[in-house]
């Protein structure tokens, strides 16, 4: 039943289905099984929620613990790594088709309260840890600008992979955009180039004097 909440969430968003849509699709005769399972809707979202974000979580948490027992990490790349990958992994090890950040993506947009409620500060302590390793390896960077570029790099994280995630559920032929074999390291680069740029004249005349170091 969880996955096919799933999928109805993320292909028509939270407002756009029931309790009764995801009976009928799980193919339930007892209209009350939600909340038999899981209490209410809004339970179930949030059960869901926690489900994508252990699992990120605990993958990102085991490439940090790798990187510092080998003496790192090092640099930008190899804590980005840790901050993207688990998230595109959800893309392509989930048998049944991966729909939870496009689900991630509607609970994000258009009911953020029960995103914090579900998740808040829990399972995301690998986030809170590439989060400061950034800052350490990007000290140069003016800390405004650095926690705007993070937080802009995160969102982009969700939205580009949803749209790969999408493409992966299409019947048709996939999008050409996700075809090369270089697509993720290029993905990857984008969102590094990001991260280390230098802030532009026009950017640090914009920043109060305290904050350019």
């Amino acid at each position: 039943m969880k996955a096919v909440a799933q999928r109805l969430f993320a292909l028509h968003g939270i407002d756009g289905v029931s309790v009764a849509d995801i009976v009928a699709a799980a193919g339930q005769r007892n209209k009350a099984s939600v909340q038999y399972h899981f209490g209410s809707k809004e339970a179930l979202i949030g059960e869901l929620l926690v489900d994508g974000a252990r699992m990120v979580d605990g993958f990102r948490q085991a490439m940090l613990d790798e990187l510092r027992q080998a003496g790192g990490p090092r640099t930008v790349r190899e804590v980005l790594d840790a901050f993207i990958l688990p998230v595109h992994r959800l893309t392509v090890t989930q048998a049944e088709g991966s729909t939870y950040l496009r689900f991630l993506s509607n609970v994000q947009m258009t009911h953020r309260p029960l995103f914090r409620q579900y998740i808040g500060d829990q399972w995301n302590a690998g986030y809170r840890r590439c989060l400061q390793h950034f800052r350490e390896l990007l000290a140069h960077i003016p800390g405004p600008v650095l926690e705007q570029r993070m937080s802009l790099v995160a969102l982009y994280t969700t939205s580009v992979l949803s749209t790969k995630e999408a493409s992966l559920d299409e019947t048709h032929a996939p999008n050409r955009l996700w075809l090369p074999a270089f697509t993720l390291e290029n993905i990857l680069d984008t969102f590094q180039a990001m991260l280390e740029c230098p802030p532009s004249p026009a950017t640090l005349a914009r920043l109060p004097a305290a904050a350019q170091g």
